[in-house]
């Protein structure tokens, strides 16, 4: 049982990135001191938004350059810490050559790197990791081999691959090679955040997500014809960020935690927005899974195996130990999706109708 000292620093690796952004602002505001790590402290338009969110606040920022691949390079920032939130990961989903280069080797030896400082660091007590539900399950169609085609915190994915689901690999890799690195130590202890799809206002228009990709298409008018039945869990980043936070400072936290608000499926997506945005054209049906088959390596560059293990399938995850030992409760999914579309519009990604 680990308990921190809540006078001393608090590290947050990536910190200009969607979820990490908001852990930075919520620390800041219970008054805690961030040692912030980004790739470039003088780069205004990615750190910006840290320096308004430190305005005013009861706690203090201090900002840090690092680079996942360099080794060393996060010691400065861990100095003094017991907490080190680590989020910095790879972001890639398509236009890479290399998927290793690109995505197994940043995320896998980014985390070696963060943990060997955490090793050379006495302050340091425990670790919160941010991996994914992709690191739980790789493809939808293992649901119907677990009981009562629920995810637990017992599921690894064991079906991705450098060629199937590439980035699905990289954050099962990069947790399995933390909890390597934490078995073969005894000072720290690690507790991984395994959120599922991560939606929601971000405090930067800077930011690269995976829901910015599906709300698009979506709202764009790409999808109007009509979408795969395609289910992912979903959850909102504030919420996310609090899981980060509450796992941090928990005694009693240890493991992994499914932060996951409910399961929707992107015709389930599209009929919530269109109840606060009815001008924009958001899809009204679901294709047939032969036809998303016979077109979707061309029209949007996703492979007929993928089609083939995630279209027509429902997904579900127990979120019980992040309510019962975390304490966290959930934003309404409706409203995420809601302020994540306005935001969006604003932020001119969607045109404003």
């Amino acid at each position: 049982m680990v308990s921190i000292d809540k006078s001393k620093p608090v590290a947050v690796t990536g910190a200009s990135g969607y979820i990490a952004s908001w852990i930075v602002q919520i620390l800041l505001e219970q008054g805690f001191t961030v040692h912030a790590t980004v790739r470039d402290p003088n780069k205004e338009s990615a750190v910006g938004h840290l320096k308004k969110t430190a305005e005013g606040a009861k706690g203090s920022l201090r900002l840090f350059s690092a680079d996942l691949l360099k080794e060393g390079n996060f010691d400065e920032a861990l100095a003094g810490c017991e907490l080190v939130i680590h989020t910095a990961s790879p972001f890639v989903i398509k236009g890479f050559k290399d998927s290793y280069e690109a995505l197994v080797r940043p995320a896998v030896e980014g985390t070696a790197n963060v943990l060997n400082a955490c090793n050379r660091h006495e302050s340091v007590r425990r670790v919160v990791l941010t991996s994914s539900v992709a690191s739980v399950y790789g493809d939808a169609i293992e649901s119907t081999d677990v009981p009562g085609g629920v995810f637990t915190e017992s599921h690894w994915n064991e079906t991705s691959s450098l060629t199937h689901q590439p980035y699905s690999y990289s954050k099962v890799m990069a947790e399995r090679k933390a909890w390597e690195m934490c078995k073969a130590q005894s000072r720290w202890d690690l507790v991984t955040i395994n959120p599922a799809l991560v939606m929601g206002p971000s405090l930067t228009t800077q930011t690269q997500s995976t829901s910015i990709d599906v709300l698009r298409d979506l709202g764009s008018g790409v999808q109007k014809t009509g979408v795969p039945h395609l289910e992912f869990g979903v959850v909102d980043v504030r919420d996310v960020a609090n899981a980060h936070i509450l796992a941090g400072f928990n005694p009693h936290a240890q493991g992994r935690f499914i932060v996951n608000a409910g399961t929707s499926s992107l015709l389930q997506m599209a009929q919530i927005l269109r109840q606060k945005f009815p001008k924009y054209p958001l899809p009204k049906t679901e294709l047939p899974k032969w036809l998303v088959k016979l077109v979707a390596p061309f029209v949007a560059g996703v492979s007929r195996e993928f089609i083939s293990k995630n279209v027509g399938y429902s997904i579900s995850f127990d979120n019980t130990r992040s309510k019962k030992i975390l304490g966290l409760s959930y934003r309404d999914l409706n409203v995420t999706l809601w302020e994540h579309f306005d935001q969006m519009i604003k932020d001119g990604l969607l045109k404003s109708r």
